[in-house]
Order: C-alpha cells, then structure tokens, then sequence
C-alpha cells in the first residue's frame, strides 16, 4: 500500500499523528518508509545512469533517517553483532523490505565508519544540519526513539543522543518526549 503524495514542496506526507487522527492504520506511511522507495531504486553501481523519478533527495533523506537511529543504537558505545543484527532487521521492516539486506549491510557498514572517524557529536551535527523541513526532523526523531525503544526502553544515553539531535533541529525538549511517546506507543515504525 503506498502512502499518499503530499503536493506541497518537497513533502511526502508525514507519519506522525495529528489531532482528529482515526487508527493507526489510517495514518499515512512513514516518511522512511516513502524514502525507501527511492533508496530501493537507486543503482547499485555508481557509474549507472539513475532511472527515470529517481529522487537523490529522498535517498539523502532515507540514508539521514537510518543514520539517526544508528547514532541511538550507538549512544552507549556499543554496537555487537546481536544488535546490528537487531538493528538491520528493524530497518528491514520499517522499509516494508523495500531495501534488500546487502543495501542495508553497505549503509551500516559505511555508518560505522563514519561514527568511528568524525565520533557521535560530529554525526549528530550531520544529521542536524541535513534534515530542514520540522515534520521530517520530527520523524527523524520518532524512528530514533522507536530504535532506543526495541532495546528494552530509552535508556539515559540514547535520550541524550535524542536530545542532542532535538538541539541540533532547534525543536524543545518537548519534541523528545512527543518521539518517545509516540514510539512507544507504535508496534513498528
């Protein structure tokens, strides 16, 4: 089932709830999951032409969203086999399957290079400074917390990471606490 376009600039419609909303299930598709579409088309070979309505936006866009949740999943400086793993199956889902598992194996494998070159405070700074519309920053915030909650609830670290990306977006403290809410509310992302 594919989500609705939203008309407006640059947008697809977002997942989070809004007031008046009826189940879950009438919600509109998470923006990741609408961003996977586009990851999924993307070539695997760089030197291919990019088929017709590939959107190297939406790529960014799927590949900061994983990011965020990957920077949550490492807040306490542990990231073993189990919970990558975890970690990759969760996304798995979240993208309907959308992207196949070696996508997905590349993207983490080239995450955790970045996180062991720049560190977490750099990568927060990235991810901040990619994510501009305030419904996507919100979104990123939400698949993140839904990641910090797959691991038994949010613990201290992960809500730090939370916060420093909530910082980084210029959102409130109530923005974190809105995420977690709804994350833990939510059977998947």
């Amino acid at each position: 089932m594919s989500a609705p376009i939203d008309r407006r600039p640059g947008g697809v419609a977002p997942f989070a709830p809004r007031p008046g909303s009826e189940t879950h299930r009438a919600r509109v598709a998470s923006i990741l999951a609408q961003a996977a579409k586009a990851y999924s088309a993307r070539p695997p070979i760089e030197d291919v032409t990019m088929p017709t309505g590939f959107d190297p936006a939406a790529v960014a866009l799927f590949e900061t969203i994983i990011e965020a949740a990957f920077l949550v999943a490492n807040a306490d400086g542990h990231f073993d086999e189990p919970e990558r793993k975890r970690f990759q199956a969760i996304v798995a889902d979240a993208c309907q399957h959308l992207v196949h598992d070696k996508q997905i194996e590349a993207l983490i494998a080239d995450l955790c290079e970045m996180l062991a070159e720049d560190g977490m405070e750099k990568r927060v700074g990235m991810v901040a400074r990619t994510i501009g519309r305030t419904e996507h920053q919100r979104e990123v915030l939400r698949v993140a917390a839904y990641m910090a909650h797959a691991s038994s609830g949010v613990s201290a670290p992960e809500r730090g990471v939370l916060e420093q990306l909530a910082r980084g977006f210029r959102l409130d403290a109530a923005a974190v606490d809105e995420a977690i809410a709804q994350a833990a509310g939510h059977v998947g992302i």
